[in-house]
């Protein structure tokens, strides 16, 4: 070769180093670039096996469509909408960070907006709907708000709600087991030789709420155990209402040697109370929680808890809004799905077989 000159990269041959393009995804999915680009716009006359193999590509790649190529092309760009509105921040950060996340992978404009629960709820959710989304992603607790549901359903718009106990029938939904979860986290704690488990229900008015309190209901059934209303406390999902739950069942004539909160937050106000007590956790009693959230690894001890996948949660709900959409543009049947994520137990430093010696005196 002279000096001076360059040689043209052949064509077809993928770079390794730098961002995957859109000839990396055409060549994994086995079709054209204007395949791709068909796909990738929500433009029709491409088949359901090839649409999905090529999203397929652009997922193991985590290829970002170039956004000023699109708006030359005249594609539209995706806006969904988040409505939020939970006590807990641990939740809310791990919801918040996994739905901007996967938005920014699939060059899609997430528009969040807060509004305070039992506030004006169908009144923001309005407000949402004027700034022109496409669709709406509902979190807990607003996946259960009545008013919210009326209005979405009434304007036809498609939504995800996310952690309901119930899906809508006129909605997408992403959920776990929450039932399934709390019979299992309630076994594991008859397993460790636990009679008297007190349980701390989260806020009434969220279904999942329910499903976990007949999770728990269920396992003690199971091993023939009634359930003492004695043990089972009032919480609204927040911190300070986990504190005076965990008063209440404490102070109870015959107190558990178990207590298994709703969620982190109270399961953590839960162990704050045992410690101003005198009470080791879990040498005096053990507690438990659900979600996993950051907060179970911040206090001492570790909780155990059970595992959802709130990122992941959240990731799930923007794709399956974002597929909805690209449905709807294309003309294609709209179908509501519903995704199911798998449930973990983690076991830490909270739970502990009970103690075979009287218990440490419980200070007032």
């Amino acid at each position: 070769m002279a000096a001076g000159s360059t040689r043209k990269p052949r064509s077809g041959t993928s770079r390794h180093k730098g961002a995957p393009t859109i000839a990396d995804v055409a060549a994994m999915a086995g079709v054209s670039l204007m395949t791709v680009s068909r796909v990738i716009n929500a433009e029709g006359n491409v088949r359901d096996t090839t649409r999905e193999a090529v999203h397929t590509a652009i997922a193991k790649l985590n290829y970002a469509p170039n956004r000023a190529a699109r708006r030359l092309a005249g594609a539209a760009q995706q806006r969904i909408g988040l409505l939020y509105s939970n006590p807990s921040e641990a939740y809310l950060s791990a919801f918040l960070l996994g739905s901007l996340d996967q938005a920014s992978r699939a060059d899609i404009q997430l528009v969040v907006q807060n509004v305070e629960t039992g506030s004006g709820e169908r009144e923001m959710a309005q407000r949402l709907l004027n700034s022109g989304v496409d669709g709406i992603i509902l979190p807990p607790p607003l996946c259960d708000s009545q008013p919210v549901l009326d209005l979405l359903s009434e304007a036809r718009v498609p939504a995800v709600v996310v952690a309901t106990g119930r899906r809508p029938e006129h909605l997408a939904a992403v959920s776990i087991d929450d039932r399934s979860a709390a019979c299992e986290m309630t076994s594991h704690l008859l397993d460790l030789g636990h009679q008297r488990i007190g349980f701390i229900i989260g806020n009434p008015n969220l279904t999942a709420s329910g499903e976990r309190l007949e999770g728990y209901r269920a396992a003690l059934a199971e091993r023939g155990i009634e359930v003492d209303d004695c043990l089972v406390a009032q919480g609204l999902f927040t911190y300070r209402s986990g504190l005076d739950a965990a008063e209440e069942l404490l102070e109870a004539e015959q107190p558990p040697s178990a207590i298994f909160a709703s969620n982190d937050d109270m399961a953590a106000a839960t162990v704050a109370v045992a410690h101003r007590r005198g009470l080791d956790v879990p040498g005096d009693l053990t507690v438990v929680g659900f979600d996993d959230s950051a907060l179970a690894t911040t206090i001492w001890p570790e909780l155990t808890t059970i595992h959802q996948p709130i990122a992941d949660m959240s990731r799930a709900a923007v794709d399956l809004l974002a597929a909805m959409l690209r449905d709807r543009r294309s003309g294609t049947a709209e179908v509501l799905r519903q995704v199911v994520l798998d449930y973990t137990l983690i076991r830490r430093q909270s739970d502990a077989a009970p103690r075979r010696r009287p218990a440490a005196r419980m200070l007032g």
